[in-house]
């Protein structure tokens, strides 16, 4: 498992929008393009058990969002989730990337989402291949948030980011596991230093500010899933306390023809917790739509 100074050092930074973010990419530049978007509230590190199985058959691109990780977390910004994704493009474009894959866990589903709707709204000039979602709050409806997370909604967030410890971090990261891949030791050293980067406890507040983001904005993320015109999959951990098999169950309802893999004794990180088991998901995904 890398640490993160490993991860950190073969990545690098750059300005993005005015802002300074960690990035990386890995595999063949002229191979398809699958652009990593990380949940909250950790960072592209998420994805490391992935990265070998990723980059042999793709460029893979990825960075830390702004807020996240080890990319720049200002105390004034609003963490809307279009401007993570306006982030995105102007990274893809930096690459002179314009039609890319997209593979998105947690917070960074609603991201894939927004940039989903920008494609169906043919509003944008880079054009999105596929999507593949793990584990998130892809409706607001079927969304579970935890205690920590509902109490950083509330008019004491502020304050509640500033008591978090490692033991109460570490505590959450074990509820919302599946029972038989709990977190080890290491990965939740690894978490917990990302997390608290650049005093990062102190936008946490800030930056569970997307869960009424999805609420105002369902009618339009979700319509991007329903209506979008390349593949859609759906790879969930039905262990996930989040966004589990309940949200599995309301995206059959809801999505047309719907795509789905459920891994029956995950929880809400199934990348980390069985990463050969998503790789081997996600690839057979892809072997299925062709390039």
């Amino acid at each position: 498992m890398m640490t993160v100074n490993d991860w950190q050092q073969q990545g690098q930074f750059e300005s993005i929008n005015g802002q300074r973010i960690f990035t990386r990419q890995g595999g063949d530049k002229d191979a398809p393009a699958l652009l990593l978007i990380h949940g909250y509230p950790s960072a592209s590190w998420d994805w490391e058990g992935m990265w070998e199985a990723l980059t042999e058959h793709y460029h893979v691109i990825t960075l830390d969002m702004l807020g996240f990780g080890l990319s720049d977390k200002p105390k004034n910004a609003k963490y809307l989730i279009s401007e993570q994704a306006d982030i995105f493009e102007a990274f893809l474009r930096q690459l002179g990337v314009d039609n890319y894959h997209i593979l998105a866990h947690d917070y960074g589903d609603t991201v894939a989402q927004e940039l989903l709707a920008r494609q169906v709204d043919v509003s944008c000039d880079l054009h999105i291949a596929s999507v593949c979602f793990l584990n998130g709050g892809l409706f607001p409806e079927t969304y579970r948030p935890i205690l920590i997370q509902r109490l950083l909604l509330s008019p004491l967030g502020s304050l509640v980011s500033k008591l978090f410890t490692k033991a109460k971090f570490a505590t959450n990261l074990q509820r919302i596991f599946g029972p038989k891949t709990p977190p080890t030791p290491e990965v939740i050293d690894v978490l917990w230093q990302l997390l608290v980067h650049n005093d990062g406890l102190s936008v946490m507040h800030k930056l569970i500010n997307y869960i009424p983001q999805r609420k105002r904005y369902r009618e339009r993320w979700v319509g991007a899933i329903i209506n979008s015109r390349v593949p859609v999959k759906l790879i969930a951990g039905a262990k996930d306390p989040i966004s589990g098999q309940h949200m599995v169950n309301r995206y059959r309802e809801l999505i047309p023809n719907a795509d789905i893999t459920v891994m029956a004794e995950l929880g809400h990180y199934p990348q980390i917790e069985d990463s050969a088991a998503i790789s081997a998901a996600y690839l057979t995904f892809r072997s299925s739509i062709g390039e």
